[in-house]
């Protein structure tokens, strides 16, 4: 009798094939850390690199030569102003000063795409292992099976998400005057709704291959047209029209925009809820799109 119940409710399994998927992550420290070394690897030079405020800085633009020569006083007004002019021109253009903290956050979103995009894979070796085909003859329902992968994913790219913010903050993240801790609330749950839908995605790629490269191929087809056709490196409003248009259908640029105003700037409450808004429907759209989906294409 409990056989049959258990076999009716949707949720029967879930944990388990979720914890499952997990355990191959936390026992193996070595995926967790190739997970995070990328966006610190871009943290650390790029964000670094890129000190763009020192373009304006006296050290770098080359003063006329007049005649008399500047006296010491004014030498160093004009580097007062060249300083504010700096200041000015990063906080209009990336609404910060600090443009390794405007980098910074995108890589939150950088980690969450990454390890959604790579979140297929594990149905794809499922399959080929035969892991699949005996939890398919078992009374679990299809929907949980997508859905602990979905989980899985979702867990892992958070749990991610922080260290890289941990990181971050060390290396230099300046977080806005209106943050508070629990800003952070916010900010997991627009990295979870993103993390939600992009798995939902992938996983749905993958849920009929049994070849891992078709997975990688679409991988490396899809990253750098998510990663760069959004604001998570550069502001979207800077961009040509024609890319300004995709900027504004990618789920990464509402996850970041999201993440930044809770995190780097003054909280604007409307735009907020249209990244909140926007993040849900894409959320709930491509999970239910995957369950459904996988009723009726999930098979041995």
């Amino acid at each position: 009798m409990t056989k049959n119940n258990n076999s009716k409710n949707p949720l029967h399994g879930l944990w388990a094939l979720t914890n499952r998927d997990l355990k191959k992550w936390y026992k193996n420290p070595v995926i967790l850390l190739l997970g995070i070394i990328q966006p610190i690897i871009w943290m650390g030079l790029l964000g670094k690199a890129m000190n763009l405020g020192a373009i304006f800085t006296s050290n770098s633009i080359s003063l006329p030569q007049i005649n008399p020569p500047l006296l010491p006083e004014q030498q160093i007004q004009i580097g007062q102003w060249l300083s504010s002019v700096a200041t000015g021109a990063m906080k209009s253009t990336f609404g910060t000063a600090d443009y390794f903290s405007y980098m910074a956050v995108g890589m939150m979103s950088f980690v969450v795409m990454f390890t959604a995009m790579f979140s297929g894979m594990s149905m794809v070796f499922d399959r080929r292992l035969g892991f699949l085909n005996k939890v398919l003859s078992t009374p679990v329902a299809r929907g949980s099976i997508l859905m602990a992968k979905i989980f899985s994913a979702v867990i892992r790219a958070l749990v991610q998400a922080t260290i890289v913010l941990g990181i971050a903050y060390m290396l230099g993240l300046s977080v806005g005057a209106d943050f508070t801790p629990l800003n952070l609330i916010g900010v997991y749950a627009a990295l979870f709704l993103i993390s939600m839908g992009l798995s939902s995605i992938f996983i749905l790629i993958a849920i009929r291959s049994t070849r891992q490269e078709t997975q990688m191929a679409v991988v490396n087809l899809l990253n750098l047209p998510l990663m760069f056709a959004s604001n998570a490196l550069f502001p979207a409003k800077l961009m040509p029209e024609w890319l300004q248009t995709i900027t504004k259908i990618n789920p990464v640029t509402y996850a970041t925009d999201a993440t930044r105003q809770l995190i780097l700037y003054t909280i604007d409450m409307h735009q907020l809820a249209i990244d909140f808004l926007f993040l849900g429907a894409f959320a709930v759209i491509f999970s239910t799109i995957g369950i459904v989906l996988s009723w009726r294409f999930l098979s041995k």
